[in-house]
């Protein structure tokens, strides 16, 4: 009986292990469709030449990298912040720790934004901002079209099994 229970539970861990390992695929693959879809957008609002892309995009990417590290580090700290067992000084750290992720996210731009403009003019830098926002609520469009269109799904099939059930109430 106990090597039917270990089998059971090393079946169901790799099992486990696969559909975990294809969920982060599918992540990556997402997560790549949507940079390559973004970086569409910005190269056609800039219009950059190949040179200048060549100079450009090294410069955004590490740009891009350190704003995503700002970001996350503060979104795991938010994560782990239970406000609700927070103690007041560990509150006061928590909005502190907000006010300094802003103020390193607005020296990020201002260093950056002077790196990019040694190699594209102001305008295209407002360009760039411009489709970053216009990116960022695209993406939130699509996204909010996403659960409006599975939780119709799940309506429907909410009302299929109702009428199933009344169905076999019925006969």
């Amino acid at each position: 009986m106990d090597i039917f229970v270990t089998m059971k539970k090393l079946l169901f861990t790799t099992l486990l292990l696969c559909l975990t390992t294809l969920a982060l695929a599918q992540n990556d693959e997402a997560r790549q469709k949507i940079e390559s879809a973004k970086i569409a957008l910005i190269s056609e609002r800039l219009g950059l030449t190949p040179e200048d892309a060549q100079k450009f995009w090294p410069i955004y990417n590490e740009y891009s990298q350190k704003r995503r590290e700002n970001h996350q580090a503060f979104a795991q700290a938010r994560r782990d912040f239970n406000p609700e067992t927070a103690t007041e000084q560990e509150t006061k750290e928590m909005l502190k720790l907000g006010r300094e992720v802003k103020e390193r996210q607005l020296k990020l731009e201002g260093e950056y934004s002077d790196r990019m403009l040694q190699v594209i003019d102001s305008k295209q830098l407002m360009n760039l901002q411009n489709a970053e926002r216009d990116f960022k609520r695209m993406l939130l469009d699509r996204l909010d079209q996403r659960r409006q269109q599975q939780q119709n799904s799940n309506d429907q099939l909410r009302r299929q099994n109702n009428e199933r059930m009344r169905n076999k109430r019925n006969n």
